[in-house]
């Protein structure tokens, strides 16, 4: 990496000498973006390579085997292993997705490519979702639905109600909500949940006190669940992670309690939830994620009481992919450390 950047500033300080050098030289170095989003690349132009659009569901084309960057967003599995099977170029991949998972499962070795995330680039639009979901669960707006498709009014849902009774979750304000996986997504989340009056404390693998919340280890959980109205999980997809709530820790919910999971469908147990939902041990679910998807038609909980299906939709719009890739562009040309590196 510091080979090329001490290259790219001698093609610098020979500019003036020589104005076309930069150009001449440095079109060799290519930049591949994908075709499955919208780009402005007018912003990421004016640097060393030069860009060339791929088609994310396709084999790399011959002429652009020899990119030394690769950014990548919503790649067939096919597709990245064709990049990791024929580009020895390749220096660095710069994937837009909040995790690395199918890069790294392509078979791409960080140690020998630079790997950087798009971490960041999601946590306003899961946030967002993640609120979305508490609200659907809190209101019953599935349930006003469920009535609305079979022309019933849903009597019991309207008029005077109980104001935030114990053993319920039926509001946010007063409601105990537990983020588990607090990074950026449950930092940005957490101001709109404080807003409307819940108490909110984070899990994390390390504790301490972030953006004015108090993060507790995990080894705190088996205090926490039993005292938890919403619990909200937003959890990396890995090893580690793997059936994280399981039966155990379900059995530790109250039984009005519901989960929200925007993380990644592997930390469930879904067996367990299911189980746990068809005894009524636990309020609800609200899954936008799965471990198999799509979900499989014949997957029972699709008929599961109280579950909330969302189709893996609270990210899928990157925002200021631009401003991270030039970013990181800068600091590739360099030699510098990256954002997001892995």
């Amino acid at each position: 990496m510091r080979t090329t950047a001490t290259h790219f500033l001698q093609i610098l300080n020979s500019q003036l000498r020589h104005p076309t050098a930069i150009t001449t030289t440095t079109t060799k170095m290519k930049l591949l973006y994908p075709n499955s989003l919208e780009l402005d690349t007018a912003s990421i132009r004016g640097f060393a390579p030069t860009l060339y659009e791929y088609d994310v569901h396709a084999r790399i084309p011959d002429h652009l085997l020899d990119a030394e960057i690769l950014v990548t967003w919503t790649n067939s599995a096919a597709n990245l292993r064709d990049a990791k099977a024929r580009m020895p170029n390749l220096r660095w991949i710069q994937s837009l997705a909040a995790g690395p998972n199918d890069v790294l499962g392509a078979g791409f070795d960080p140690r020998a490519v630079a790997v950087t995330t798009g971490s960041g680039l999601h946590d306003r639009t899961v946030a967002e979702h993640a609120l979305g979901l508490l609200l659907n669960a809190a209101r019953r707006f599935y349930e006003m639905r469920d009535y609305q498709l079979q022309g019933k009014w849903p009597g019991h849902l309207g008029g005077p109600q109980p104001d935030r009774a114990p053993g319920s979750f039926r509001t946010l304000r007063d409601a105990r909500v537990t983020v588990w996986g607090f990074g950026n997504i449950a930092k940005t989340l957490t101001p709109h949940l404080v807003a409307l009056g819940a108490t909110v404390r984070g899990v994390a693998r390390h504790r301490g006190v972030r953006n004015g919340i108090e993060v507790f280890g995990e080894d705190s959980l088996t205090e926490l669940l039993p005292q938890t109205d919403a619990l909200v999980m937003i959890l990396p997809g890995d090893a580690s992670t793997r059936h994280a709530l399981a039966a155990e820790r379900l059995a530790l919910l109250p039984n009005h309690a519901w989960v929200v999971n925007v993380g990644r469908g592997s930390s469930i147990d879904e067996d367990a939830l299911l189980k746990a939902l068809e005894a009524g041990t636990i309020g609800g679910a609200a899954l936008d994620v799965f471990d198999t998807e799509p979900l499989p038609e014949a997957s029972p909980l699709w008929k599961a009481p109280n579950l909330i299906v969302s189709p893996h939709a609270a990210g899928g719009r990157p925002q200021g992919a631009e401003a991270l890739i030039v970013d990181n562009l800068r600091r590739f040309l360099a030699g510098q450390q990256l954002r997001n590196a892995l």
